[in-house]
């Protein structure tokens, strides 16, 4: 498999012309890669200004292919821009990394526990099928925009069946690309204007031959599509609303989430968190799901994730197991959300030296990245214990009331953890950070003080076993 040219900087980009084989355009991309690419295309790259590492481009789609090949795991390498003074602009703008702290709860235990019990990976491996089998799903390609109008009508036909009138599903036509982006969303009841999104890219893109994009990325749409059933199924009507994306011509620049993410910052919107889904069904590596901790996306959120993994899939029938990798530079949707100042999370099914070595090829099939789905099955499990956690039931799980599942509160102070009102005898203290790393373990603890001195100001999970092997969960800041 192919490295990663070092993509170490975040970028942002507005609307662009789509470049033909024959074309040059404006890019904005890591300063790095932008010199590496130079020297090997010197005639066909003009490096116009470079600040902090970002750099302004002028190149060709030759050179733009080659930079888009050796990235591989992920997305082009650069983002188009519309002109030379759009190009310019990005470089003044800086990504806001989002550090804000989300007030983010477990408690919804029951419809969790109903909701994932429900996940079956034969209807993610069907649906991966089906959007395999229009050989590509190309942004410019006729088959891109049917892909989309075809997935509208499904998550349509799919509400109808429910009975729902709280949900509907609309187009977003985008200037850069023929092929819409499509939007689900489900009313909030009680707090409709904040949104919780999850999200995926619909388009696929091959530099030789067909592009199934099985894993990349028909897995991700047909994982957020089974978290859609589920929560129709199980007729789950959230307290904030919850959105649905699948996006069109992310491989070209994340076009789709791009315009998008603009027109809700535009706008105002409250979007508490985003989190992609983009490949699910390669097995790569030994861990399950792996947390990309680039700088730019939300450590709070990570937490959160993996405080919803500690939770509800250490042990049992849903037990998976989770690491971190890091993509080195913006590498797919929820980059746009970050680069807006939304809190945004990227779960990918292995660490990047270990992803699917066949996307972007015609060799990108089901029966590579996985026949079975049941890789992708778990990440279904987790979107649904975040969009349930994340958004909040408006009605009771079976007329019974859910209980916060925390009996106990954690306090930090100069860097000293005390644990108030834990009443149990405790078999374990892990502190973990936001990459999933445990950074404190403490067996057996003699005393509810636990020094943190040497951890920095940052978030962390407190995770508590008890004796009887309950296992509970809790955020804080080291300060």
């Amino acid at each position: 498999m192919k490295k990663c040219l070092p993509l170490l900087a975040a970028f942002f980009f507005s609307n662009a012309v789509v470049a033909q084989e024959s074309q040059a355009f404006h890019a904005t991309m890591d300063g790095k890669s932008a010199i590496e690419l130079q020297k090997l295309f010197p005639s066909e790259v003009e490096i116009l200004k470079t600040t902090d590492n970002q750099s302004a481009v002028f190149l060709t789609e030759k050179a733009a292919q080659h930079l888009h090949k050796n990235i591989l795991t992920h997305g082009p390498g650069y983002v188009y821009q519309q002109d030379a003074e759009t190009a310019l602009d990005v470089l003044s703008k800086k990504t806001d990394n989002n550090q804000k702290l989300l007030n983010l709860t477990i408690t919804e235990n029951d419809w969790v526990n109903h909701s994932i019990s429900k996940v079956n990976a034969e209807n993610i491996k069907n649906h991966i099928m089906t959007l395999q089998a229009y050989g590509t799903r190309r942004h410019d390609n006729p088959k891109g925009k049917q892909a989309a109008l075809d997935l509208k009508t499904k998550w349509e036909n799919m509400i109808t069946a429910s009975g729902r009138t709280d949900i509907s599903v609309s187009i977003f036509n985008h200037n850069a690309t023929p092929m819409p982006s499509v939007i689900l969303k489900i009313n909030g009841a009680t707090t409709p204007n904040q949104s919780v999104i999850i999200g995926g890219h619909l388009d696929s893109i091959s530099f030789s031959g067909q592009a199934p994009g099985a894993d990349d990325n028909a897995s991700g749409i047909a994982s957020i599509t089974e978290m859609l059933r589920v929560l129709l199924d199980i007729n789950f009507k959230p307290q904030r609303t919850i959105e649905i994306m699948a996006y069109s011509a992310e491989e070209v620049g994340l076009v789709g989430s791009k315009d998008i993410a603009q027109k809700y910052a535009s706008e105002n919107k409250d979007v508490l968190a985003y989190v992609q889904f983009d490949m699910t069904n390669y097995k790569g590596s030994a861990k399950d799901v792996y947390l990309t901790t680039d700088s730019y996306n939300s450590n709070d959120l990570n937490l959160f994730l993996v405080e919803l993994m500690e939770h509800y899939n250490k042990t049992g029938a849903h037990t998976f197991t989770y690491g971190n990798t890091i993509c080195n530079y913006g590498c797919s949707d929820h980059f746009s959300w970050a680069q807006k100042g939304y809190n945004a999370a990227f779960p990918f099914e292995a660490s990047f030296d270990d992803s699917n070595p066949y996307i972007h090829s015609s060799q990108d099939l089901i029966s590579v990245s996985g026949s079975t789905a049941t890789h992708a099955a778990k990440f279904a499990k987790l979107g649904l214990e975040f969009l349930i956690e994340a958004a909040k039931s408006s009605q009771a799980y079976m007329a019974v009331q859910t209980t916060k599942t925390n009996d106990f509160k954690v306090v930090v102070d100069k860097k000293i953890l005390k644990l108030i009102n834990f009443k149990t005898d405790i078999t374990s203290i892990k502190i973990i950070d936001a990459s999933g790393k445990i950074v404190k373990e403490v067996v057996n603890p003699k005393s509810d003080f636990i020094s943190l001195e040497h951890l920095k100001e940052a978030y962390y999970l407190c995770v508590i076993e008890d004796n009887n092997g309950k296992i509970s969960t809790t955020k804080f800041i080291n300060q």
